[in-house]
């Protein structure tokens, strides 16, 4: 009996390992690719926002929005006259996008197409940051992280329709395209399930021992929510349907932004002090860090591109201070899967 009990501990390690050993030969390793240079325009950058399906990548910097062609990674336009930009988002059935003006609390509504300014849009809240479209209900969810509630659009017509009383400070949200809306709150150290219909909160998700949440994304197949926290500096993984804590990852400091990339089951963590936490998902349950990927210091936001499975995250050089951003150096930075694999 002692014999075959051994046996099978060592069958069973064995199992481990080999499952271990093929994850890190699957899992590609990611490195720097290059630089997309973006001189015109200084100040502080936020948010990124891609669509792969027009190859496109919208880059917000202080007081303009960048649009970069992605099939060239040249620069095609800029909506600019923006008051403190944080947020973009996109109704791409509507042919429209929304940028978050922090400065004055408005919203910016522009033409998908020609990138002209349509119209700016006042709402009643502080620092508007975080903003996305739901398209199952047509809404663009407008998080102000200086007021603690969020501010609802109809995209068909541009009017605000309703508030969501939240308090804290409303983070980055998703939508699970099922009527529900999960955001992260900095301040509470929770995650709010909004109901997009009713503009209710449904439910609150402690994140613990995680604090303060920032970036959050979403794995509909398994219906996981990834958020990422500052105090400690963890990853928290969680069953939407129930707020249940699967598992939590230690990952790097000043983190803003987290993307799941599904073809390659990974989730990674853009981290300001200068580097990138790159999770495998084993199992909806299992997770383990497969790579630390150094970038540079104040690279905190970033988006994927799920067709060739970049990283995007823009930054630029400091001065001496560690600080002041060098003039004329901004741009948005390209990471992947090494070219040798």
């Amino acid at each position: 009996m002692l014999s075959l009990i051994r046996k099978i501990a060592i069958a069973s390690f064995l199992l481990g390992t080999s499952q271990v050993q093929v994850i890190a030969q699957t899992t590609p390793t990611y490195s720097f690719i290059e630089k997309i240079g973006l001189p015109t325009g200084d100040g502080k950058w936020d948010y990124l926002k891609m669509d792969g399906e027009r190859e496109r990548l919208f880059v917000s910097h202080f007081d303009r929005v960048h649009v970069i062609d992605l099939n060239t990674n040249k620069a095609i336009g800029e909506i600019t006259g923006l008051k403190g930009v944080h947020g973009i988002g996109l109704a791409k059935d509507l042919n429209k996008g929304y940028i978050t003006n922090g400065t004055d609390n408005t919203i910016t509504v522009f033409d998908y197409n020609t990138f002209k300014v349509l119209q700016t849009i006042p709402i009643t809240g502080k620092k508007p940051d975080a903003i996305m479209y739901d398209k199952s209900t047509k809404q663009i969810f407008v998080f102000n992280n200086g007021s603690g509630n969020a501010v609802v659009i109809d995209a068909t017509t541009d009017k605000v329709v309703g508030t969501v009383e939240m308090g804290g400070a409303p983070e980055f949200a998703v939508s699970n395209e099922k009527g529900s809306i999960f955001n992260n709150n900095e301040d509470t150290n929770e995650i709010f399930e909004l109901d997009a219909k009713t503009f209710k909160v449904k439910n609150k998700y402690p994140v613990a021992p995680g604090g303060v949440p920032t970036g959050l994304a979403f794995d509909a197949s398994t219906n996981r929510l990834f958020s990422v926290c500052r105090k400690p500096q963890t990853l928290v993984v969680m069953d939407a349907s129930t707020g249940k804590i699967v598992q939590t990852l230690p990952i790097g400091g000043g983190v803003d932004a987290v993307v799941y990339e599904k073809e390659l089951k990974l989730i990674m963590t853009s981290n300001g002090e200068g580097n990138v936490t790159i999770i495998h998902q084993d199992s909806p349950d299992t997770y383990s860090v497969v790579q630390t990927l150094t970038t540079k210091p104040g690279q905190k936001t970033m988006v994927h591109r799920g067709t060739t499975h970049r990283i995007y995250l823009s930054g630029a050089d400091y001065q001496a201070d560690g600080k002041t951003p060098v003039p004329g150096t901004f741009g948005v930075y390209v990471y992947g899967p090494s070219q040798k694999q």
